[in-house]
């Protein structure tokens, strides 16, 4: 069984740090932990971890966030991945920060990620985590607050949450979205 677990985020040193690339970073920690690393491939940055008989394909798409259905549809069709096997690791705005919710299917929440990936694979019966980053920003400054840094607090915060989207990825991959969501949407 292969999986694609697809992190959106925005490729150069500028964005590294900011909230809008909170599923690179998330990958980025997976692949650390588990002692693999990304190689730049078609559309994306790409690495392979084999856990309980499975094999997660992890994309960090280079398309910018708002192109990322380029490369997720690249990866699905490439590696004959099923829409019911790709999780997509976004940031929400619509969250208080730290908040993790796991979605089996839903709208794109005016994530323009989202929107693509929807328009390019023409549907969104796909799963989603949504990482929440909050609101605090004054209206029409939501891009800047996207794609600025965590404050030192949400620093100190950011591993133990990461810590646990790596655990949902894997729970994802072996018990199915349903039993994920049972458990880590209501174990707060």
């Amino acid at each position: 069984m292969k999986y694609l677990i697809t992190g959106i985020g925005n490729i150069g040193s500028e964005y590294k740090n900011t909230r809008h690339n909170i599923g690179f970073r998330i990958l980025d920690a997976f692949a650390d932990a588990s002692n693999i690393s990304f190689s730049d491939k078609r559309y994306g940055f790409v690495a392979e971890y084999k856990f309980k008989a499975r094999t997660f394909i992890l994309l960090k798409p280079t398309t910018y966030v708002n192109l990322s259905g380029q490369a997720v549809n690249y990866w699905l069709k490439k590696e004959n991945i099923p829409l019911e096997n790709l999780l997509v690791i976004v940031d929400d705005l619509a969250l208080p920060f730290g908040a993790l919710r796991l979605k089996a299917k839903g709208r794109d929440g005016g994530h323009n990620g989202l929107k693509n990936i929807n328009h390019v694979l023409g549907v969104n019966d796909y799963a989603r985590l949504r990482f929440g980053i909050g609101d605090n920003f004054h209206k029409g400054f939501q891009v800047d607050y996207v794609l600025s840094e965590w404050s030192t607090d949400e620093q100190k915060e950011l591993p133990e949450k990461i810590d646990t989207c790596i655990e949902i990825i894997k729970s994802f991959g072996t018990v199915g979205v349903e039993r994920t969501m049972n458990f880590f949407n209501t174990n707060k």
